[in-house]
């Protein structure tokens, strides 16, 4: 299943407190040639807990990845095999775009080990087609398939599309303590 654009209807309350469908537009994907085939939807996001009633409207969510309390709702298409940009991109401008565009996801990422990374979040993943290959830092794989469910929770982890058509996944990240450093 991909994406060119993704229908998104949000609710708010009216002065009165009644339910009102307070927006309703096609969201454009976070593209890049960095990643040439994946397309990332930032759906929603709040870096606060949500308090009710509230009129809908779009709230604070600054950074990729969500702070306590925060929240971000996405779906990331991702084609099979490894993403190789164009050869002559120019790589630092590709970043800086991608930083522009998703704040602090490619530092999440840790050096040397790519797609590695750490999110103090809990992730409710599901894989909507295709399949994902969920790695943790020690090296055990899971492959995870249409239907399929992840929760993440909070653990080193990086994904990879090792199948034959693009997956798709959609997720709901929200924002935790850590008590102790990863």
């Amino acid at each position: 299943m991909e994406y060119t654009t993704v229908r998104r209807v949000v609710t708010g309350h009216d002065a009165q407190g009644r339910a009102r469908v307070v927006d309703d537009r096609d969201v454009e994907p976070i593209t890049s040639e960095l990643m040439p085939g994946c397309a990332f939807f930032r759906l929603w996001g709040r870096d606060e807990r949500p308090a009710f009633p509230d009129d809908g409207s779009p709230r604070p969510a600054e950074s990729w990845y969500p702070p306590r309390d925060g929240s971000r709702f996405m779906i990331n298409t991702v084609p099979p095999g490894e993403p190789i940009p164009p050869a002559d991109l120019d790589t630092a401008a590709a970043l800086e775009e991608l930083e522009r565009r998703m704040p602090g996801a490619m530092a999440a990422n840790e050096p040397g080990a790519p797609g590695m990374h750490t999110t103090d979040s809990i992730d409710y993943v599901l894989v909507v087609s295709g399949e994902a290959t969920l790695e943790l830092d020690d090296g055990e794989r899971t492959v995870l398939r249409a239907g399929d469910v992840l929760v993440q929770n909070g653990t080193r982890h990086a994904w990879y599309n090792r199948g034959t058509e693009p997956c798709t996944i959609v997720g709901v990240a929200i924002g935790a303590d850590r008590t102790r450093p990863t």
